[in-house]
């Protein structure tokens, strides 16, 4: 379906629009964040995760022409027809189109230099999960008398709240873009594609260790924030002051094949073509466990050369990690008729937050 609203780029002659491929020294524009903050800052264990970095203060990623080349995929009527999902999560998003649809978006996900500048931040070397996992959208639209209503009511409540001595938001949580949740993938870049300089809230709320909010103010058009989503729940507040919030989430797993993977499907597997899911989960999965296997069989060999007995411990050790991979790997790829599309579960969250949503939608029913 098209959307009923008349996106920025339209103000763009299609022939302004530059072309060719993606250049990094062209289409980056990297402007370092001014702040990473740490697991520790969060006061999560800091064994959390697969790295001590939380989540960084925004910061310039692309070029302003970038953002318009993407803008130009993404909302093209192939993507449109062909890669839309919502869910219970998330009202409309675009997901698994940039291989075939959008090269210049798959390129500059793939390109060297913006994966070094993904890996700098994170604090560990990164790659794209896999190409079904590269520039999910998550599109909020309203027209130009919502907007402007929005904003009155806002204007005149924050009024009253500041007369009478009362402190926060009530629309934040009421109506988020996406409700809370952790990401399925160790490592999200969050990237946004519109124009929002008089946007009111906006930001990415994360439940801290200690049960408080913590807001990490949302990223201007070619800008960017580094989230490690999987160990951190989080929620897309919702923006006012502008009709239309386009980000753009590329997921990230670690390079090292020794590492943990804790991939889940969760919250991807109902707003997914899961036959190209699976597919590609399972071959860099496979991938990883053929590299660790191989590298354990190269370490046998070598001690056998060299006279040495074989540690039965360690080999064991070996096998009974490589048997919790393949048995996580098992439970994430739930049969396709069993598979409710467009409803996402709770095991996503953290235990007291489960019993938080549990609240919440009794109190709705």
């Amino acid at each position: 379906m098209a959307p009923h609203w008349k996106p920025v780029i339209d103000s763009i002659p299609a022939d302004k629009i530059a072309s060719g491929d993606f250049d990094a020294e062209q289409h980056l524009h990297y402007e370092p964040p001014t702040r990473v903050h740490t697991m520790k800052d969060l006061r999560l264990p800091e064994n959390t995760g697969i790295s001590p970095v939380a989540v960084s203060e925004p910061f310039r990623l692309f070029t302003t022409e970038a953002i318009h080349r993407m803008r130009a995929e993404v909302l093209s009527k192939d993507v449109w027809d062909n890669c839309k999902y919502s869910s219970n999560l998330a009202q409309c998003q675009l997901r698994g189109f940039a291989a075939q649809y959008a090269p210049f978006v798959y390129d500059s996900w793939k390109s060297p230099a913006t994966l070094a500048i993904i890996s700098k931040i994170a604090g560990l070397e990164l790659v794209t999960e896999m190409d079904f996992e590269i520039a999910h959208i998550n599109i909020s639209v309203k027209s130009e008398q919502q907007k402007n209503e929005e904003v009155a009511a806002f204007v005149e409540k924050k009024a009253f709240d500041e007369d009478e001595g009362i402190a926060g938001c009530p629309w934040e949580d009421d109506k988020p873009i996406v409700d809370w949740h952790t990401d399925s993938y160790p490592f999200v870049c969050v990237t946004m594609l519109s124009d929002c300089e008089s946007m009111i809230g906006g930001e990415t709320a994360l439940r801290t260790g200690s049960g408080e909010i913590l807001k990490v103010r949302g990223p201007q058009m070619g800008c960017a924030v580094i989230l490690q989503g999987r160990y951190i729940e989080h929620q897309a507040v919702r923006a006012l002051g502008t009709t239309e919030r386009i980000s753009m989430v590329t997921s990230f797993r670690p390079r090292c094949p020794n590492l943990p993977d804790d991939t889940v499907l969760t919250t991807v597997r109902p707003v997914s073509n899961l036959s190209e899911l699976y597919s590609q989960y399972s071959e860099y999965r496979l991938d990883i466990l053929e590299e660790r296997v191989r590298t354990q069989l190269r370490a046998l060999r070598e001690n056998k050369r060299g006279g040495k007995k074989v540690n039965v411990k360690a080999l064991k050790n070996f096998i009974r990690e490589q048997e919790i991979f393949l048995a996580h790997m098992n439970k994430e790829m739930v049969e396709e008729e069993l598979v409710t599309m467009g409803s996402i579960d709770d095991s996503h969250l953290l235990n007291s937050s489960q019993d938080d949503a549990k609240v919440k939608r009794k109190r709705a029913e």
